[in-house]
């Protein structure tokens, strides 16, 4: 699909303080480690993740949620009262009931007929998300809108070093299906999109790309209803070498489509944002799409996979640090599991304005 009005207005987002490194979450796991003899440093070793972030205890999504949306909402400039849309993307809610988007209209303050509902689409909510207010924004029924949300892994990081110490039948090999689990970190993020006619910078979203491939939903999940019942501390069972060897190859029948509805070829890609797995996943990844490391910007090493605020944020970061500059062709390679692909393309006429904390 390709985008005629829509333009990515700002970028909003924030960062834990508390860092949970490889290293310490090993010495967690001293227990395991020591019945079946695993060497040290082996977690960062497999997965590139050398640490990641945390919110403090009894932190919920909207609360973060709030905080970037204001970011964000300041960075554009925009008169809320603008804003005809929200969507809160996160897998993490603060309730199964209501919307998560509720709160953080409320505590926006944004207009009486604003439409807010959340989306739930594994780590590609917030792009999902994008995808309809850009929708919105072509059809002429909202001028501006806003996407947000907020990932929290203390939980699931928690819950499973607990079950990793407490199950004495764990073998070297069916650890595998947690250690996805052990990369998890947490983050938030939003953006304002607008029209043409309402923005101020002109950096318009220009295409998207969707791709499924359905058959593998059962390569990466969570327990039934879990979330709710296990008072948001969900067990994930990831198969991650058949998850990584399909999600490329979606991948790459994505990015095909993806430069066939954007008009560009793989010398027009200045730089690339995409979601953030691990060292391995990078390389393969780009290997199989024909990019070279060099224009892909990484945030993983130091955040690992923020779920679906990953490539959001990684894009917010690298901008900040300089990575692109106006005139550059920006491809937003996102990926989850279902297995779902979403990629987006835009081109940079000026600077983005963000606004961060932490």
């Amino acid at each position: 699909m390709r985008f005629e009005r829509t333009c990515l207005e700002s970028i909003g987002y924030c960062l834990p303080q508390e860092i949970v490194t490889s290293e310490q979450l090993e010495r967690q796991l001293a227990p395991l480690y020591e019945r079946l003899r695993l060497p040290e440093g082996r977690l960062e070793l497999m997965t590139g993740i050398r640490e990641r972030r945390v919110w403090p205890v009894g932190m919920l999504p909207g609360d973060k949620s709030i905080e970037s949306g204001e970011l964000a909402i300041q960075a554009a400039g925009i008169d809320r009262s603008l804003i005809g849309a929200l969507v809160h993307g996160s897998v993490c809610r603060d309730h199964l009931e209501p919307a998560t988007a509720c709160r953080v209209h409320h505590g926006l303050g944004l207009p009486a007929d604003c439409a807010i509902f959340d989306v739930s689409n594994a780590c590609l909510g917030l792009l999902t998300g994008a995808m309809q207010i850009a929708n919105m924004i072509e059809l002429g029924q909202i001028r501006a809108g806003l996407v947000v949300g907020s990932e929290d892994s203390r939980h699931l990081m928690e819950a499973t070093v607990e079950m990793l110490n407490r199950d004495d039948t764990l073998s070297r090999s069916s650890i595998k299906m947690v250690i996805a689990s052990l990369t998890i970190g947490s983050g938030s993020c939003a953006w304002v999109l607008t029209d043409t006619d309402l923005s101020r910078t002109g950096n318009r979203l220009l295409t998207a790309t969707v791709r499924a491939n359905t058959q593998y939903h059962h390569l990466c999940q969570s327990g039934r209803d879990e979330a709710a019942a296990g008072g948001m501390r969900p067990l994930m069972n990831t198969d991650s070498e058949a998850l990584m060897r399909e999600g490329i190859a979606t991948g790459q029948a994505t990015f095909d489509k993806f430069l066939a509805e954007s008009g560009w070829d793989r010398a027009d890609i200045n730089r690339v944002f995409c979601h953030q797995v691990g060292a391995t996943h990078r390389k393969l990844m780009l290997e199989a799409l024909g990019l070279s490391l060099e224009r892909d910007y990484v945030t993983v090493d130091r955040l690992g996979n923020t779920g679906s605020v990953a490539l959001p944020l990684t894009m917010a970061i690298g901008l900040q640090a300089g990575a692109a500059q106006p005139g550059d062709k920006l491809a937003l390679l996102g990926i989850g599991s279902g297995i779902n692909c979403v990629m987006m393309g835009t081109q940079l006429v000026g600077p983005i304005p963000i606004q961060s904390r932490g």
